[in-house]
């Protein structure tokens, strides 16, 4: 069964065609890798779905309903939470309250701030911040400043701000950038114990070819704004059309 569908979505930036009549299938609780070049239009392609850019044509289907026309602030609603490359969080608050914030936002997708205080001691959202921290393997970190945490640390409490809003698709952006190997190991257990336990789809864009293969029951290839291939990560690598675009001589 089918989570989310892309048919016929082109994007055009001045004399440059960023996506070129893009189709893509993700499953529903799988992890689907979009990798290929700088510049394929991975970024591209994953705004459109969140709001930020609107295709010039095509569709974008999630669970039967479309996501093109949403305004960002309204993704959570529909389901979707998105990590970005740069962690997005707020340094001079502790762990917990960073999860606990988005359980506060108003529908309008502004933040009660002044409600932050007192509405930790709400043992839902707390309690609910504490299991998501718990399946990310932070829960000895909830009072910590988020600005003295490891560049790893703030990536997953990131992925925990997302988690928290209880999504049904979690798209990642280069989830693993800049990490050591030993997080970067870390994440790829953690995300997989998430996808299993939680049973949320995933889309992550990456250039971690580690990463992909250990992570991904599907990949996409982009190559300049076209998928070119589409399967099982067994079947990438030895693949013609992606060794030319993408993978060359480094496998």
């Amino acid at each position: 069964m089918s989570a989310l569908e892309v048919r016929g979505v082109n994007k055009r930036f001045g004399g440059l065609q960023a996506l070129n009549d893009v189709n893509l299938t993700v499953e529903e609780g799988r992890i689907h890798a979009i990798i290929g070049p700088n510049g394929a239009g991975k970024s591209t392609l994953l705004n459109c779905f969140v709001g930020r850019l609107t295709p010039d044509s095509g569709t974008v289907m999630f669970h039967g309903k479309s996501l093109l026309g949403i305004q960002p602030y309204e993704i959570n609603q529909a389901g979707v939470s998105r990590v970005f490359q740069t962690p997005e969080i707020f340094s001079d608050l502790t762990v917990l309250e960073n999860v606990m914030i988005p359980a506060l936002a108003h529908r309008d997708g502004k933040f009660e701030f002044n409600a932050l205080r007192p509405m930790r001691r709400e043992k839902d959202i707390q309690k609910l911040a504490v299991d998501v921290l718990e399946d990310l393997g932070m829960p000895d970190k909830h009072d910590m400043i988020a600005s003295s945490m490891s560049r790893g640390d703030k990536r997953r409490l990131e992925m925990a701000m997302g988690l928290v809003q209880d999504p049904k698709l979690l798209l990642l952006d280069e989830p693993t950038a800049g990490m050591s190997r030993a997080d970067t190991n870390n994440t790829i257990e953690v995300l997989r114990h998430i996808g299993d336990s939680r049973g949320i789809t995933m889309i992550i864009i990456e250039h971690d070819m580690h990463v992909v293969f250990s992570l991904a029951d599907r990949i996409s290839v982009l190559a300049q704004g076209t998928v070119i291939v589409e399967d099982q990560p067994e079947n990438i690598k030895g693949n013609v059309k992606v060794q030319e675009a993408y993978l060359g001589g480094a496998q």
